[in-house]
């Protein structure tokens, strides 16, 4: 969000190596993997490569995967990652991956499908299902929802396959009030969250996503009172005051009182 930036991006040598060193020391064994923005499509296969060896360490292990490829601006979606990008995310993380949580605009390009209602928004998510992952979260969308314009629509969708082979699928839908204004790095911390708290509510991510929307609720409002405050009445507040309160929201990150309620579709 800021108008510079300095510093390096990790290729995928250096992360070869750094997987490397982790093996030798045999500390390569994680309950857990999370990734998320990435722009050089070696890195991501590099990602895939190291996943699936993790797995085979810990057939537990759980990869949940935020495919940051673009977003849309006034309805138009356009990517912010180079383009070759996508075909890596489709043909080989999104298959190795157990949560996904892309935007509407990610959903859409990872189908090649678009999303116009809610009903073809649960077709797309029984697509990406089919790709691999058993549970998938679009995490914002441009749906209009039963609680009108000014809330906006997440929906997630969990697949168990049960002892007998039949499918169960949860789908649930989340209207969160929009918040005025522009965050960054809202994506990272709702995908964080969502893997804590489907850790701790494994088989119910109605409940995993009231408290992750909730969390980011209280903590979106606690940045922008902040921020409004900082800016002075009348101004519009820059980046730096629109850095997300994390740490002063500790306690609504770790127990979020649920102040936003998902509904099971």
């Amino acid at each position: 969000g800021y108008a510079h930036w300095k510093g390096q991006v990790l290729n995928s040598d250096e992360l070869h190596e750094l997987y490397e060193g982790l093996k030798l020391n045999k500390v390569n064994h994680y309950d857990y993997v999370l990734t998320g923005y990435t722009r050089d499509t070696s890195f991501l296969a590099m990602v895939v490569d190291i996943v699936q060896e993790l797995k085979q360490q810990n057939s537990n292990l759980v990869y949940v995967c935020d495919p940051v490829m673009g977003d849309k601006w006034n309805g138009e979606g356009s990517m912010y990652v180079p383009k070759d990008l996508l075909p890596v995310y489709r043909d080989k993380v999104v298959p190795v991956a157990d949560i996904i949580t892309p935007n509407q605009f990610e959903a859409e390009l990872l189908t090649g499908r678009k999303i116009h209602t809610e009903k073809e928004a649960l077709e797309v998510m029984d697509m990406l299902h089919a790709m691999g992952p058993e549970t998938v979260v679009i995490t914002s969308s441009d749906l209009q929802g039963p609680l009108g314009n000014d809330y906006l629509i997440a929906l997630g969708s969990h697949r168990k396959t049960k002892a007998d082979g039949t499918n169960m699928t949860q789908r649930i839908r989340v209207e969160s009030p929009k918040v005025d204004a522009v965050f960054v790095g809202t994506g990272d911390l709702f995908a964080a969250m969502l893997l804590a708290w489907t850790h701790k509510h494994p088989n119910n991510l109605k409940v995993a996503c009231e408290k992750t929307v909730s969390a980011m609720q209280h903590v979106l409002q606690r940045t922008i009172e902040s921020a409004k405050v900082q800016a002075g009445e009348g101004n519009k507040p820059n980046s730096a005051q629109l850095e997300l309160r994390m740490v002063q929201s500790k306690k609504d990150i770790e127990n979020p009182e649920i102040i936003v309620k998902a509904t099971v579709l």
